[in-house]
């Protein structure tokens, strides 16, 4: 009868059934915005950034390093002088300035440098300071109690960070430019942690103004991929580079 109906239905019928594990692992190729042509040194430069290369640039075992490529667009872009990179991690930040011939100074709490002291780092020195924080404690770096990922509380962490983004603010020059790469995530005891919400109303606070659109960085091999949860939730692919810019004057 109901192929009599409906003659489609037996051929319907014996096509295989997609399982939700296939699904998830196949590859997905989204179609992006064209965008729009202008004098931009890196055309490629977008609010929407991809790559899925490991790069060439820093220490890829160091956990949450990231690509070089953005770095490395930034400072093709802004073109600064002098750069530093007071949470260099893997050393991504400071292998791109030298394949660029950019001088770059960068600090560690590794090596001891607390770049949440209140004593700061300079006064209206660099051109341009790129950080890559903690995302508070969803990775832990160090034993080390001034690390920011071993904040005990959100409160205590924001406190240090706002220490942070002050100190970058001082530190500089006129018209110079801080770009912070930073995700939300889901803490265990917090519930959903809105950490560039954050990072942009403190450096409102610090005097600081954005000075471009948000990048919204696509989060290829992240570790947490290729994990599985029993809890349902709505998985975040992506994290933020916002570039925030201090006053070309001081009135």
């Amino acid at each position: 009868m109901n192929t009599t109906i409906n003659p489609f239905y037996t051929i319907r019928k014996q096509w295989p059934k997609a399982t939700a594990q296939s699904e998830n692992d196949a590859p997905v190729f989204v179609k992006l915005p064209r965008a729009p042509r202008n004098a931009s040194p890196v055309p490629h430069l977008t609010s929407l950034y991809h790559f899925d290369g490991t790069g060439r640039y820093g220490d890829r075992s160091y956990p949450g390093n990231c690509d070089g490529g953005l770095i490395k667009d930034l400072l093709t872009f802004f073109k600064p002088a002098l750069i530093a990179d007071p949470m260099t991690g893997g050393g991504t930040c400071s292998d791109v300035c030298e394949d660029l011939g950019i001088p770059c100074m960068s600090w560690d709490i590794h090596s001891g440098f607390d770049a949440c002291d209140t004593a700061g780092f300079g006064a209206e020195t660099f051109n341009l300071i790129w950080v890559h924080p903690p995302y508070w404690r969803q990775k832990l770096y160090t034993a080390d109690a001034r690390d920011l990922s071993r904040a005990r509380t959100l409160d205590d962490f924001l406190r240090r960070y706002g220490q942070f983004v002050r100190n970058c603010a001082k530190a500089l020059k006129p018209d110079g430019k801080l770009a912070v790469l930073m995700g939300d995530y889901i803490d265990r005891d917090n519930g959903f942690i809105p950490l560039t919400y954050h990072t942009k109303r403190l450096a409102f606070a610090a005097g600081l103004s954005q000075c471009c659109t948000d990048i919204i960085r696509f989060s290829h091999g992240a570790s947490s991929s290729k994990n599985v949860y029993r809890s349902s939730f709505i998985p975040g692919l992506h994290d933020v580079c916002m570039v925030f810019a201090k006053s070309a004057s001081e009135e």
